[in-house]
């Protein structure tokens, strides 16, 4: 039995628009705190784009005409979405679950690493970088380690907006247009399940991270049709 209530669970199949998803995600959270309406979270693709947040540095666009680039109003610097990276989107009551932002985000973490550990990927978090990180150093060699997933949220009102990016197999050349969360090491750097080896879909990703947010989040998730996007964005 789950503590708090079940969380509706939707999937895009077609590539969302980056301003469809905004305006979806914004009504939701809205509905939410003054409705009453259900906790949402929404798996889904965008098409390329780059997306920046509140922290982001202009320098770290390299590449501006690359890819449509959209302020993202959540934490955090440049990011990028495009195929083959599974996007989930979590419009939830963190008031009603602890009304603690630290305790949130690291769910979030949790929620990444556990989902990975279904595809035997030993992945984790690290001090002063954002994010999820698998070690790719070669024995006896320097340190390399790499982003696998990626976070960046906003709560309003306490119920929060945008989630998480979960890199399956997308083109990880798309990720050389930006400074991925601003990080320039070249000890560092962004890599995928295809990348470590893992040939995995995205429905079986989604498999692992329903599992293991239902594990974290204490909360069933119960499917429901995709959301309808307005045809004016």
């Amino acid at each position: 039995m789950t503590n708090f209530p079940d969380v509706d669970w939707a999937v895009s199949d077609a590539p969302v628009p980056y301003a469809a998803a905004l305006c979806l995600m914004e009504a939701r959270a809205r509905a939410i705190r003054d409705d009453g309406a259900r906790e949402l979270v929404w798996f889904l693709e965008h098409p390329p784009l780059y997306t920046a947040g509140t922290s982001a540095k202009p320098a770290d666009l390299k590449d501006p005409a690359r890819f449509p680039v959209y302020d993202a109003g959540r934490g955090g610097q440049y990011t990028y979405h495009g195929p083959g990276q599974r996007v989930a989107y979590l419009m939830l009551d963190v008031g009603a679950r602890g009304r603690d932002v630290r305790a949130f985000v690291a769910n979030l973490e949790d929620w990444l690493i556990r989902a990975l550990a279904a595809f035997n990927v030993d992945a984790g978090v690290r001090e002063g970088r954002v994010g999820v990180w698998v070690d790719r150093t070669a024995p006896g060699g320097p340190l390399r380690e790499d982003k696998i997933a990626a976070i960046g949220v906003r709560l309003k009102r306490w119920v929060s907006l945008h989630g998480i990016s979960l890199n399956v197999e997308p083109d990880l050349a798309h990720f050389t247009g930006i400074t991925p969360c601003g990080i320039e090491d070249a000890r560092y750097g962004v890599t995928s399940l295809a990348g470590l080896g893992r040939v995995v879909t995205l429905e079986e990703t989604d498999m692992a991270l329903k599992a293991a947010f239902e594990e974290v989040f204490d909360s069933r998730l119960v499917r429901v049709a995709a959301p309808e996007l307005s045809p004016a964005v």
